[in-house]
């Protein structure tokens, strides 16, 4: 009993304002800072080297044509994207078509967010089809901010393996060039 009530003494009351160790300690939400230079709240798990997809296909349900951006109506803010084109094509012709809203999404938020050399992996359980992508090094290319990176399509025994640049048109959007 005394050894839990020496803690209890030594902790501040919640009453008290946070000017000490509960101000230093407290949680603070994370944020994550963007290739773009943009902050994001959600992560989708990409820093711990996967990607929920199922997190994301939720913000990505409301997408329209072929270009993969929506939007968070209670936040207004973008979902790092790429756009679906060119990623089905750029992954292999079988695999490559494979490719949901939500894979696509994952590849540009793991573009976004994701740290150098360091795989984002998911696997899209519709199709069976797991993905790896390694984000690379920045790049300009005509004055765009670009990233170089390796993607990885496992199908069952087909294995596909590409190297790539993708370029942002806009903050939060990649195009695979």
């Amino acid at each position: 009993i005394a050894a839990w009530a020496s803690v209890a003494i030594a902790q501040p009351p919640a009453h008290a304002p946070a000017h000490g160790w509960r101000n230093k300690h407290a949680a603070r939400p994370v944020v994550h800072l963007g290739h773009s230079g943009r902050h994001w709240e959600q992560d989708y798990d990409i820093a711990s080297g996967r990607c929920n997809r199922e997190a994301i296909a939720t913000v990505v349900g409301g997408v329209v044509g072929g270009a993969i951006a929506s939007r968070v109506a209670e936040e207004n803010r973008a979902v790092a994207t790429i756009l679906g084109a060119a990623a089905g094509a750029f992954v292999g012709n079988r695999i490559g078509r494979k490719l949901d809203e939500a894979d696509r999404s994952c590849i540009g938020h793991a573009l976004e967010i994701g740290e150098q050399g360091r795989p984002v992996i998911w696997t899209n359980d519709s199709t069976g089809v797991r993905y790896e992508l390694s984000p690379g090094a920045d790049v300009r290319r005509d004055g765009a901010s670009c990233r170089e990176f390796t993607m990885v399509a496992v199908d069952g025994r087909r294995r596909s393996s590409e190297n790539g640049v993708a370029c942002q048109p806009q903050p939060g959007v990649w195009e695979v060039i």
